[in-house]
């Protein structure tokens, strides 16, 4: 069963991968078979082996990002984090909504991010004068 502690130590160990950007701590949060979608229309890293290689081909060095999150909903096995990331160099913003799918063992299935840059002028706002 997924609950609010199962998802918040997946998300704890999450930020503990991408402070580290250690294989094994990667390969933890991952079902063998996972897949990682970096954004909602990609057809996202199949397996461990390759969500490892695709996060390590992106990845950030330790201590040049902040993140903040808060669980919006859980229900069934899958959760919805709402985060925050901020870069100090170049300084940058970004709002982040995590779709995660969970196995019966805690560890995440199916990983699907949305992310939008807060620098983006939003298309729904008037230009400005």
């Amino acid at each position: 069963m997924t609950d609010r502690a199962a998802v918040e130590a997946w998300v704890s160990g999450y930020v503990r991968a991408w402070r580290s950007n250690a294989p094994a701590d990667i390969e933890a949060l991952f079902t063998r078979d996972a897949i990682y979608r970096p954004t909602p229309a990609s057809d996202g890293w199949r397996g461990r082996p390759a969500i490892v290689d695709g996060w390590l081909a992106r990845r950030d060095e330790p201590g040049a990002w902040t993140f903040d999150w808060t669980i919006l909903a859980i229900d069934d096995g899958v959760a919805f984090v709402r985060g925050v990331t901020r870069y100090a160099e170049p300084r940058r913003e970004y709002d982040n909504l995590w779709e995660l799918h969970f196995a019966g063992d805690g560890r995440v299935r199916e990983y699907i991010e949305w992310w939008v840059d807060r620098a983006t002028p939003d298309p729904g706002e008037p230009p400005s004068a």
